[in-house]
C-alpha cells in the first residue's frame, strides 16, 4: 500500500504529482538541488531533502542517491514525472531492486520503447504502419545511399535513442547524405551515448498526434483519445490541443486500438503515450512509444474527466482501473500552452533573470499547472518551462479564445516568455482553421510577423481608449 510518493523531479510537474498525492491521503517527498532550495514544489511537500548542486547530473539525474533518499525516508514508492530520470530503464530497474514501487511501466517495458529500433521490431507483428525505412542501426554510408534512392528523398536520419529532435536530420539530396549522417551520429552520441541511426522516409507536412493509453497489472489497456500536437519549435511541442481537430470517429478508434497494441507490445503498464505522424491522406505512421506521463497531459484530463496521476497512482498501488473503453466519451475542447522563460523575438532563447511581476490568470476553464512565483529567479540549469497555461471550452473556439484571455491577463516582468507566441498561434488564420500541420512555425511564424501583430494590438488598443475617452466626455457634458 503506497503511504509516502517521492517525486523525483522539480517545477510544476513535482506538485502537480504532490497534488493528486495529497488529494489520496497519500505523503509526498520533495528532492531539490542548492539553487532550488525555495521552489514552491520544496514548500509544498510533507518532507523535502537537497540531493546536490545546481547541475542536474549533480542533483536531479544521481538516481543512487535519491534511492539512497527515498529508503532512509520510508518511502513506498518514486514518482519520475517527466525529463530527468523518468525514462532512464537503469533508474527504474535500481528502484525495482530495492524493493520500492516504480509509479511508471517496467525497466523491460522503459528499455524497448527507449530505442526506436527494438520498438519497432516489438510492434512488427501487430501490423501498425510504419514510415517506409530500415529498421536496423546503419554506420556505411553507400548502404544509405542505397536505402534513400529505394525510399526516395526526402529522407529521416534519426538517432535510434534520440527525442527531442536531436540526431536528427532531413536530407533532400544524396550529395547531402555523408554530411548529415556525420551530424546526426555526433549529436546523438553527444546527447544520449548511443550514436545509432536509422534512415526511413520524410513525411512530409505531418501533424503530430499522439494517443493517450493507461493499462493495469489486470490486461486491461484503454486508449484516452488523442492529442493534436504540431505547433512545434525546434522538434518541441510548445501548443498542444485534444482532442484533434481533424480526427473522424473511425480514424480515433482506429488510432486508439492501434496505441492500445503497441502497449500490449511490450507487457505495458501505467501512462503512456504513443506517438503517430498523420499525413495529408490521412495515413498514420507509428512514430514511438513515451514511457510516462506527458507535459500536455492537462487537455486530456479536460476532455475526459479523469485524473491521470491518481490513475498512474492506483496502477503502482495494484489496482485495477475501475472504468472501460466504452465508459470513455469526450466532452468539450481544451488547449494547452508551455509557457516556456525563452525569448520569442530571439529564436526562442532562453531568457533567465528574476520574476518581478508574476501575476496568474484566474477564472473559470482557466488552469495553470505552475512551478515559480514572483521574486523567484529562473536558473538556466533546467529546462527553462514557467508553468502550462491551460484553457477549456465547449467548442474549440470557446478554448481558443479564452486562452487569448488568459495570456493577456497573465503579468510577467523581468524575463521573456512564450506566451506573445501562442497568442500569436491562437489568432493565426490557419491554427484557428485547423490546417496546418508541424511546418507552422516554418511557413508562418518570424520575430517580424509577431512585431507587426503587436504593433496592429498596440493601435486597436489605442483607438478603443480614444472612443472610451470621447465617450466619457460625451456623459459628462450631457450629465452638466
Amino acid at each position: 500500500m503506497i503511504k509516502k510518493i517521492l517525486i523525483a523531479n522539480r517545477g510544476e510537474i513535482a506538485i502537480r504529482v504532490m497534488q493528486s498525492a495529497r488529494k489520496m491521503g497519500i505523503k509526498t517527498v520533495a528532492v531539490y538541488s542548492t539553487i532550488d532550495r525555495n521552489s514552491l514544489h520544496v514548500k509544498y511537500a510533507d518532507e523535502a531533502v537537497c540531493i546536490g548542486e545546481p547541475p542536474s547530473n549533480q542533483s536531479y539525474l544521481l538516481g543512487s542517491k535519491i534511492i539512497e533518499v527515498a529508503k532512509d525516508l520510508n518511502v513506498d514508492a518514486i514518482h519520475p514525472g517527466y525529463g530527468f530520470l523518468s525514462e532512464n530503464a537503469d533508474f527504474a530497474e535500481e528502484v525495482e531492486k530495492n524493493e520500492i514501487i516504480f509509479i511508471g511501466p517496467s525497466s523491460h517495458s522503459i528499455k524497448i520503447m527507449g530505442d526506436k529500433l527494438a520498438a519497432k521490431e516489438a510492434v512488427r507483428d501487430y501490423n501498425i504502419p510504419m514510415v517506409p525505412g530500415i529498421e536496423e542501426a546503419i554506420t556505411n554510408v553507400k548502404l544509405a545511399k542505397s536505402v534513400a534512392k529505394e525510399i526516395g528523398y526526402p529522407i529521416l536520419i534519426k538517432a535510434s535513442a534520440g527525442g527531442g529532435g536531436k540526431g536528427m536530420r532531413v536530407v533532400e539530396k544524396e550529395e547531402d547524405i555523408e554530411k548529415e549522417m556525420e551530424h546526426a551520429v555526433s549529436e546523438a552520441t553527444s546527447a544520449f551515448g548511443n550514436g545509432s541511426v536509422f534512415i526511413e522516409k520524410y513525411v512530409s507536412s505531418p501533424r503530430h498526434i499522439e494517443i493517450q493509453i493507461m493499462a493495469d497489472n489486470f490486461g486491461n489497456t484503454l486508449y484516452l483519445f488523442e492529442r493534436e500536437c504540431s505547433i512545434q519549435r525546434r522538434h518541441q511541442k510548445v501548443v498542444e490541443e485534444a482532442p484533434s481537430s481533424i480526427l473522424s470517429t473511425e480514424l480515433r478508434k482506429e488510432m486508439g486500438e492501434a496505441a492500445v497494441n503497441v502497449a500490449k507490445s511490450c507487457n505495458y503498464k501505467g501512462a503512456g503515450t504513443v506517438e503517430f505522424l498523420l499525413d495529408d491522406q490521412n495515413n498514420f505512421y507509428f512514430l514511438e512509444m513515451n514511457t510516462r506521463l506527458q507535459v500536455e497531459h492537462p487537455v486530456t484530463e479536460l476532455i475526459t474527466g479523469l485524473d491521470l496521476v491518481e490513475m498512474q497512482i492506483q496502477v503502482a498501488n495494484g489496482e485495477k482501473i475501475s472504468i472501460q473503453q466504452e465508459d470513455l466519451k469526450i466532452k468539450g475542447h481544451a488547449l494547452e500552452l508551455r509557457v516556456y522563460a525563452e525569448d520569442p523575438m530571439n529564436n526562442f532563447a532562453p531568457s533567465v533573470g528574476r520574476l518581478e511581476v508574476y501575476q496568474l490568470p484566474k477564472g473559470k476553464n482557466i488552469r495553470v499547472d505552475n512551478g515559480f512565483e514572483q521574486g523567484q529567479d529562473v536558473p538556466i540549469y533546467y529546462d527553462p518551462m514557467l508553468s502550462k497555461l491551460i484553457t477549456y471550452g465547449e467548442t474549440r473556439n470557446e478554448a481558443i479564445q479564452l486562452m487569448i484571455q488568459a495570456i493577456n491577463d497573465y503579468k510577467v516582468v523581468g524575463v521573456e516568455t512564450t506566451l506573445p507566441f501562442g497568442k500569436f498561434v491562437c489568432e493565426h488564420e490557419s491554427f484557428v482553421s485547423g490546417n496546418f500541420n508541424t511546418h507552422f512555425v516554418k511557413d508562418y511564424y518570424s520575430p517580424e510577423a509577431l512585431e507587426k501583430n503587436n504593433i496592429k494590438e498596440a493601435k486597436l488598443a489605442a483607438l478603443t481608449a480614444v472612443k472610451k475617452y470621447l465617450e466619457d466626455q460625451k456623459t459628462l457634458r450631457i450629465s452638466k
